[in-house]
């Protein structure tokens, strides 16, 4: 059964034959084709979801140039980054081919293993198809070429046909685009980071992915690193250099407005998403349809102008200098982006602040800890369950318990105390005290689970563990936070939130979108239950500018650390939408606080940023029949929950009357008319308010709307419709808003029926918002 010897060297004699024969029958079949010119290409059409032309992107920025019009260190760098053995390897080389093919097959990641020859053929002569017929035919033309062209040639026409990114083919062109220079003025540092640009185009530019700096910093590094290696820098010249900022990018008219933004986003999109490559789109003539709609995205211009931009003076004050505006709207029930405002002008500010990922955001994160809470059936560290009452301390720089990471104990805005207090009123008011705790609470692995199941990016900048995970550390991007309170309005089904349409090439479809499919990814009353808490946010709490949408509404506000930037996150059933403004100097592109911008002491979440939500929103719904939310709560959810003591906490000074603490009462409230606050303000004590200590005495609660007469230890408590709000400074009431300090009890009926709860006499009373 073994072969011997004569015919193993047969065997081989005839494979080496049949290698050489279909060497050779290839090198005599494949010829090098016509230029595969560039300025014959189609344009991109882009549309939005009615047919409606948004712009074309078919402007070919490029400029050949002859070698010597290029620097030196410009050749070298891309050299060291592509291909550094260059001047003495072959046209292809076999090694590299098998390695990348292995490396491939193997799942460590796509690799060409082409030369600067072979990627030269490419561009020039072929196109940017993955197929094997292509790889065949690159490899002979390379060959070829490497026969009867030079080395320098070759090089020279691979740096004309290269693309770097922001429209620019060529190197020429990319020096303009970046820095404002020629080719031939091109020093280490600035070459080395345009050298690295080729390798991922979009990924690399710091301008357009600021979150991504870190990246491209090290492929510089590793591109200046070989060109010492080489013998092509001194290393005191490469311990000199420093990372060559780029500028923001200049672009054609056609880009003007939201148009670039847009453009950019999706291009963003279809290559993140593996739909269609920058090559593929490079090559032109797609024309793709969006879902973007063109009455919501002007109504979002008109209101960042109304609300926001009309409010600067750039002249007077610096530091409208730095304002910019970001925002994203989401159908929660499709996942369609249906606008997106990027920025002032794309033409004048290039970044994206709808997509990037470098600022914090701040207290909009807070509901995903809530939301966590619920999905998890999560309790406090003396084991009460955590609902919308549940009682925290939010007392301001209280130390975070139960975590073993070290001191922590997070300010309060404004340095604020609130001493005991319920979830939901600290949601009103952003008490980051309470937030912290119950982040400790659920577990923050708990909460990033959460957040990332709702939409926010695994890969997040700074969505750290700990407790700080609660106040907004994290820098996800505005469109990343519309997905996920999207996800929230959803009742608590995601599905991956897209752009597009359709895509289609020479009238017929050229790419296959991805099947969406929303999946349960946290239970209903986790959802819910966290839409109720936020409405009261806009009812109550910071967000009340957001009520000028004239639906019902949902949100919640947040600030930046050093106020860098403002937010609102916020929905109706039928659309999501985030706004923030941030603040960045244009010139070295650093974070800038907005203390004083517009010429008000701070710009907080409350404030330009709910009112552009609340006029987008209105004038995006206009023709949409307004519906109210319909929420499934935990249970629990709507009753109070006494504080785990035997007396109940004081409140801060400035939220109660004066007067004495007295004996414990008993407290029967009213229900509205509408039977949905039950025992909201459960709990009130009887008594006056005078300051005087009297003895317990019983009210009934009558039914005039105002009030009773206070008497000392008790009165008689008037009884409103609405559930029994007393409006006397001393009376008791059934069900009223602010309690005396003197025990006692009251019996209050409203339309809706009768609660009691038992509460003790506290001064000014406790107050369940």
């Amino acid at each position: 059964m073994l072969p011997t010897w004569r015919m193993l060297l047969g065997g081989f004699i005839i494979t080496v034959m049949l290698v050489a024969g279909a060497f050779v029958l290839g090198y005599s079949l494949v010829k090098i084709p016509p230029a595969n010119a560039l300025a014959v290409k189609q344009a991109n059409v882009y549309l939005y979801a009615d047919g409606t032309e948004i712009t074309r992107d078919g402007t070919i920025n490029r400029e050949n140039v002859d070698l010597s019009q290029i620097s030196m260190d410009a050749q070298h760098a891309v050299l060291a980054a592509e291909d550094r053995d260059f001047y003495t390897e072959s046209a292809v080389d076999p090694k590299a081919m098998v390695r990348a093919a292995w490396n491939t097959a193997t799942g460590k990641g796509r690799q060409s293993g082409s030369t600067i020859t072979q990627q030269y053929v490419k561009n020039y002569y072929l196109g940017q198809e993955q197929t094997v017929t292509r790889k065949v035919k690159e490899f002979f033309i390379a060959i070829k070429l490497d026969r009867n062209v030079s080395k320098a040639e070759i090089l020279e026409g691979y740096l004309n046909t290269s693309y770097f990114g922001r429209n620019a083919y060529g190197i020429q062109a990319a020096a303009q685009a970046y820095y404002g220079v020629k080719a031939k003025d091109l020093d280490p540092a600035r070459a080395a980071y345009l050298a690295a640009l080729v390798n991922a185009p979009s990924e690399y530019d710091v301008a357009a992915h600021p979150e991504n700096k870190a990246a491209a910093v090290a492929r510089w590094n590793y591109v200046l690193d070989g060109m010492v290696k080489q013998g092509w820098l001194s290393a005191s010249e490469r311990a000199g250099t420093t990372f060559p900022t780029p500028r923001e990018a200049t672009v054609p008219t056609n880009m003007s407005g939201q148009r670039g933004y847009i453009v950019k986003a999706v291009k963003d999109y279809l290559a993140e998403n593996k739909m269609l490559s920058e090559d593929e789109l490079a090559a032109g003539g797609y024309r793709i349809t969006t879902t973007l709609h063109k009455s919501k995205q002007d109504a979002f211009v008109k209101a960042v102008d109304d609300r926001l931009m009309s409010r600067l003076d750039r002249k007077n004050r610096k530091v409208d200098t730095y304002v910019r505006a970001g925002g994203a709207a989401i159908d929660p029930k499709t996942g369609q982006v249906v606008a997106m405002y990027g920025g002032i002008d794309y033409v004048k500010q290039y970044t994206n602040n709808a997509t990037r990922r470098d600022f914090q955001v701040g207290s909009t994160f807070k509901p995903f800890v809530f939301t966590s809470a619920v999905q998890n059936a999560s309790e406090t560290l003396d084991g009460r369950p955590i609902t919308p009452n549940t009682v925290y301390d939010g007392t301001n720089g209280r130390p975070v318990q139960g975590w073993n990471g070290g001191t922590y104990a997070p300010e309060n805005e404004d340095q604020r105390s609130y001493g005991s207090i319920t979830v939901r009123e600290a949601t009103d008011k952003s008490v980051n005290a309470v937030y912290a705790q119950m982040a400790v609470d659920v577990g923050a692995d708990k909460v990033k689970e959460t957040a990332t199941a709702l939409g926010i990016p695994a890969d997040t900048p700074d969505l750290a563990g700990g407790p700080s995970i609660a106040l907004g550390t994290a820098t996800a991007s505005v469109l990343d936070m519309a997905q996920a309170y999207a996800t929230l309005a959803n009742h608590g089904e995601h599905g991956t939130y897209t752009m597009i349409k359709k895509i289609t090439k020479d009238g017929t479809d050229a790419v296959q979108l991805p099947h969406r499919s929303a999946s349960r990814v946290v239970t209903r009353e986790a959802a819910d239950t966290t839409t109720s808490v936020l409405r009261s946010v806009v009812q109550n709490g910071t967000a009340t500018a957001a009520q000028d949408a004239g639906r019902p509404a949902a949100g919640k506000t947040g600030t930046a650390e050093e106020d860098t930037a403002a937010w609102f996150a916020g929905y109706t059933p039928d659309l999501a939408t985030v706004v923030s403004v941030m603040g960045q100097d244009p010139v070295t592109a650093a974070h800038k606080p907005l203390y004083g911008a517009m010429g008000l002491p701070r710009v907080n979440g409350g404030g330009a940023p709910a009112e552009i939500w609340a006029q987008f929103t209105r004038n995006a719904l206009k023709n949409t029949p307004v519906s109210d939310f319909d929420l499934e709560l935990q249970p629990g959810a709507d009753r109070v929950e006494l504080p785990p003591s035997s007396t109940v906490p004081s409140r801060t000074p400035d939220a109660s009357p004066s007067g004495d603490e007295s004996s414990p009462g008993t407290a029967t409230g009213g229900q509205d008319t509408q039977g949905q606050d039950q025992g909201q303000t459960q709990g009130q004590t009887g008594g006056d308010t005078t300051g005087t200590t009297g003895t317990p005495g019983t009210a009934t609660g009558g039914s005039p709307t105002t009030g009773g007469t206070p008497t000392t230890g008790g009165g008689t408590g008037g009884s409103p419709t609405t559930g029994g709000t007393d409006t006397s400074t001393g009376g008791a009431d059934g069900g009223g808003t602010d309690g005396g300090t003197q025990g006692g009890t009251t019996t209050g009926t409203g339309d809706g029926g009768t609660t009691t709860g038992t509460v003790a006499g506290q001064q000014g009373g406790w107050h369940t918002p």
